[in-house]
């Protein structure tokens, strides 16, 4: 049993942390913004509250973090009641966020000058992968420290990969998303197309999500382009997401033509702030989402 911290309670750090409880049988503490949502993940799980980050972090073998962006990050490891005013030496931050490639490598810097390890290791998976227990992470970071935290760590997933140095999680869960941004663009125009032909826009998707023995990996990724449809969550972090990978586009100079034009047609979106129904908006059909994030990455 090892003693571990969980920092961020939403709709996946809440049963992650869940799972280091009840299938790792580890001594959990818990932080997170809003007090009642610490409270309700104690009364289920039996682990411990803490007042801050910092206070969450201390005596800590390994540290989790699981909230909304790079600004969020950043608040609770480096703020005046950030969990790195308290990590032990030698111990581990491993940082579950969706975030950028740049915080990663800021935090990973800091990290190491104080004493400990930083892995950047975002998820994919979405809420049920979560709540099953079968998330796959993608790891960035020390070697070692990965192999550390690596058993716990599966106590919630069903895969976890070292990518390489630190930012290289964040990096390939950047390709993961543009694969998805893509994949919603054409699912988008395809109902767009079958409504305006007089189809059922519901046995439409019965029909062509229907998938060979073979052919799993197309199944889920069209399982997943459904989800970010149907989903206001996955929306506003595939939304976050865009902005921190066009910003490394624009200083690489590479060619993403397809994220290009589904973050143009994203921002377009008349009614930017509907993010819980599933609609089709003629040829300029985008998700409805959250207001464009305009965070840096």
């Amino acid at each position: 049993m090892s003693k571990l911290a969980f920092i961020g309670l939403g709709v996946m750090g809440f049963p992650m942390a869940g799972h280091l409880v009840t299938k790792g049988g580890h001594e959990v503490t818990v932080y997170n913004r809003s007090r009642a949502k610490a409270e309700a993940w104690v009364g289920k799980h039996e682990g411990r509250l803490a007042d801050t980050p910092a206070k969450a972090a201390e005596g800590a073998e390994i540290v989790f973090s699981c909230v909304g962006d790079d600004p969020d990050l950043r608040e609770v490891t480096l703020g005046q009641n950030g969990a790195f005013q308290k990590m032990t030496k030698g111990a581990i931050f491993v940082d579950h966020t969706t975030a950028s490639a740049k915080v990663a490598r800021e935090l990973a810097t800091e990290a190491k000058k104080r004493g400990f390890d930083f892995l950047d290791a975002p998820v994919s998976g979405g809420q049920a992968g979560a709540e099953n227990g079968q998330l796959t992470v993608m790891v960035g970071g020390n070697a070692a420290a990965f192999e550390r935290a690596k058993p716990v760590v599966a106590h919630f997933a069903k895969a976890v990969t070292l990518m390489g140095g630190s930012g290289s999680g964040q990096l390939a869960k950047m390709v993961n998303q543009i694969c998805i941004a893509g994949l919603v663009q054409g699912l988008s125009e395809g109902l767009n197309f079958a409504i305006r032909a007089g189809l059922d826009a519901k046995l439409v998707l019965d029909v062509i999500s229907i998938v060979g023995q073979h052919e799993t990996w197309a199944r889920d990724f069209f399982r997943a382009g459904t989800f970010v449809l149907v989903s206001g969550a996955a929306v506003s972090l595939l939304t976050i997401a865009l902005t921190y990978i066009l910003v490394l586009k624009g200083v690489g100079g590479w060619g993403l033509g397809v994220t290009d034009q589904t973050e143009d047609r994203r921002s377009k979106t008349e009614d930017g702030t509907r993010s819980s129904q599933f609609a089709v908006r003629s040829s300029q059909f985008v998700v409805r989402s959250s207001q464009h994030a305009t965070r840096v990455a």
